[in-house]
């Protein structure tokens, strides 16, 4: 496809030098590391075409991480722009507070149909961090309205990664991340790591599958049922490095909760909208109905900002207040944007008109071969995947290595893969991807022979 002029040639706009130079002074970007954040040299992102990004020179991209986890339909979609701009010029936005519009009607009746059981109550929000925030808040708001409000305590896990907001930081687990932020930490306690790859040598999955359920098991009866209101749980925790929980583990913590009296909340921020294959992946892959989802990102494939949170009949019959006048008080300027949920109504037309579900369960199992044959690679500890999720941990000494080796590690294969042409993302000594869900069997190949080179490369450097 031919791609415009790079930036930098463009007559009467902002050089790529410039545009770089004003990034660096003025744009404080997403975890950004304080001691060089004036010494990013981010790329500059001037193209986009189906799995495909361009920088400024023209340099084309195999987009590995899907944005954030999010373009499922791919970049370019003449039709998602379409429907974007008629809905600007009819209606751009209305106050969620005293109205609603067509677009948002149909999208939370269409969002319920999808989901699983009894959740049949869509709350809009403007991402997954909001989403995951809203969750928490209903927790509080249900447990209040029913007169426990020492019911309040969310158990999560290690590696798990729900925002950054403050009540969705508070349950993320991310223990590596330095941070200087507050969290609210009487209101979590976090479950020990779930990573199979973890447990200890001869043990077998089952008996880890045991040991993990125990940990949730053991918080209950140490902290009491009476005091924990939630458990957050990732069906995959993707952020974490795409760990994948043994066999059986979400279906029994769903019965211990339930047992408890403890809501199970879904946080399908990544895994709902295709990513493993179906809408949402609670009941379909993993087999729970939960009391609340979250979810956000593939929802509009990332061409428009808007989350999520969905609650089950049986929640909000219990939040009902018929004597009691009582506000559910949250929301957002932006809930329900009617353009943002246009987006979204387009984009699961796409899904649908191109069968892009069943296109991913039938090219999964190729593209989950291609990952396993990574595992051969002497600096690769561990390679792990689920839908089209993929994982590569590296290990750059078998004897045990420290923080920052396995930082050069991860830098050092980000920047193999970037020569090549593949844009990975790394986190410390892994590297993440989940690209576009429309990539095709060639795509693929094409994707791993550039793993493949780079890990060798990162291999013979090291």
């Amino acid at each position: 496809m031919q791609r415009n002029t790079p930036i930098d040639q463009r007559a009467n706009e902002p050089s790529a030098d410039m545009l770089h130079e004003w990034d660096r002074n003025h744009q404080l970007h997403p975890w950004a590391a304080m001691h060089e954040w004036r010494g990013y040299d981010h790329m500059l992102v001037q193209n986009s075409d189906g799995i495909y990004l361009w920088d400024e020179s023209g340099k084309r991209f195999i987009d590995g991480p899907g944005g954030m986890w999010c373009v499922q339909i791919g970049y370019g979609r003449q039709q998602m722009a379409d429907a974007i701009a008629q809905q600007v010029m009819k209606l751009p936005y209305t106050s969620p507070w005293t109205s609603t519009t067509e677009p948002s009607a149909i999208l939370a009746k269409k969002i319920a149909s999808m989901a699983p059981g009894d959740l049949n109550n869509v709350f809009f929000t403007t991402g997954g961090s909001t989403a995951v925030d809203t969750a928490l808040r209903t927790v509080h708001f249900l447990n209040n309205r029913l007169g426990r409000p020492e019911k309040k305590i969310v158990l999560a896990r290690e590696k798990g990664y729900h925002g950054s907001t403050y009540l969705a930081s508070t349950v993320t687990g991310k223990e590596r991340d330095k941070s200087r932020f507050d969290i609210e930490k009487r209101l979590v306690h976090f479950l020990p790591d779930v990573n199979p790859y973890r447990r200890p040598e001869g043990m077998s999955e089952a008996d880890w599958c045991d040991a993990k359920v125990f940990d949730l098991e053991h918080a209950i009866a140490e902290i009491g049922a009476d005091k924990i209101g939630a458990f957050i749980a990732e069906p995959i925790l993707c952020s974490g490095g795409v760990i994948v929980p043994p066999e059986g583990y979400h279906k029994r913590t769903l019965e211990l909760c339930r047992k408890h009296d403890i809501l199970y909340i879904s946080d399908e921020v990544v895994t709902a909208f295709g990513r493993l294959g179906h809408w949402f992946a609670s009941k379909d892959v993993f087999g729970i109905e939960p009391d609340i989802i979250t979810c956000a990102k593939g929802l509009t494939s990332g061409y428009l900002p808007l989350g999520a949170c969905i609650i089950s009949d049986r929640i909000m019959n219990q939040m009902q207040s018929p004597n009691d006048p009582v506000l559910f008080s949250a929301g957002y300027t932006y809930s329900a944007h009617p353009v943002c949920c246009v987006a979204a109504l387009k984009n699961i037309e796409i899904f649908e008109t191109e069968g892009l579900l069943e296109h991913v369960r039938q090219i999964t199992p190729y593209f989950q071969k291609r990952l396993a044959a990574l595992a051969s690679n002497p600096i690769v500890g561990n390679v792990r995947g689920m839908g089209l999720l993929g994982c590569i941990e590296g290990t750059p000494d078998k004897d045990g290595s420290t923080l920052d080796d396995e930082r050069k590690l991860g830098a050092l294969l980000d920047e193999a893969c970037e020569e090549m042409g593949l844009l990975v993302r790394p986190l410390i000594n892994m590297a993440v991807f989940s690209p576009p869900l429309i990539i095709t069997r060639d795509e693929i190949d094409t994707m791993f022979d550039i793993l493949e080179k780079a890990l060798e490369k990162v291999a013979s450097d090291m």
